[in-house]
């Protein structure tokens, strides 16, 4: 429970901080949790989470098998449970070519995960813009995740646009199973004090996971890059 309430308040900082704008020049951040047949947490069981990294070494994403029942009352589009994380609270991940006008995490090349309202607030307004809406988040204190690692509750693949933006999530959780239950365990380097996984986009490792020094300098996962912030649109 400790461990719950402290991720909760972790990610509420990171959602909640002061505004600022989201990095373009960041490499990608985010990777796929596929959880592990033996993972019974009723939040988690047999879920594809899209995470990434905050520069305080907490994480935070959504889930992206999950559809909701609800859709949003004013565009019809529906609404995806994103995770047990303040449910009430609407999260929009979306693709851009252009900076995001208010705080965002950066995922992937142009994809952003946000929920303050200068973010959503256009996107509703315009039909046909590439995002999907959700319903609260998923989120990990820091080293809380890496200790589920060592659990063995996870497997871990790299990203896709296709993948995270598939309108079909029907089946998306066995598919990736099968597909982690192939391929070899990534690479994981760790470091003493401490640890945090991270994602290095590299033709040769294309799901590598490193494993960066809590304060190192030059190495820390997300460098530079500001948290997400903003008060944040309700679930309609």
């Amino acid at each position: 429970m400790v461990r719950l309430l402290l991720a909760i308040a972790a990610a509420c900082q990171m959602f909640l901080a002061a505004p600022a704008l989201a990095q373009q020049d960041q490499p990608p951040n985010a990777i796929l949790l596929i959880a592990k047949p033996g993972l019974l947490d009723r939040n988690f069981r047999q879920t594809v989470v899209l995470v990434t990294q905050a520069p305080d070494f907490s994480t935070v994403g959504v889930i992206l098998n999950r559809p909701g029942d609800r859709k949003h009352e004013k565009t019809g589009e529906p609404i995806y449970a994103g995770g047990p994380v303040m449910p009430l609270t609407l999260v929009a991940l979306f693709r851009t070519e252009n900076l995001p006008g208010a705080a965002a995490f950066p995922l992937l090349k142009d994809v952003y995960l946000s929920m303050h309202p200068e973010n959503i607030e256009p996107l509703l307004a315009s039909p046909g813009k590439d995002y999907r809406l959700y319903a609260g988040f998923s989120a990990w204190a820091p080293r809380q995740l890496e200790n589920e690692m060592e659990r063995d509750g996870w497997y871990m693949l790299p990203a896709t646009e296709e993948l995270i933006f598939r309108k079909n999530t029907d089946g998306m959780w066995r598919e990736l199973l099968e597909k982690a239950q192939r391929g070899k365990t990534p690479h994981v380097r760790r470091l003493e004090p401490g640890y945090t996984f991270m994602y290095e986009a590299r033709a040769a490792h294309p799901c590598r996971l490193l494993a960066a020094r809590a304060g190192g300098r030059g190495d820390r996962p997300g460098a530079g890059r500001r948290p997400a912030a903003g008060g944040a649109p309700g679930v309609s």
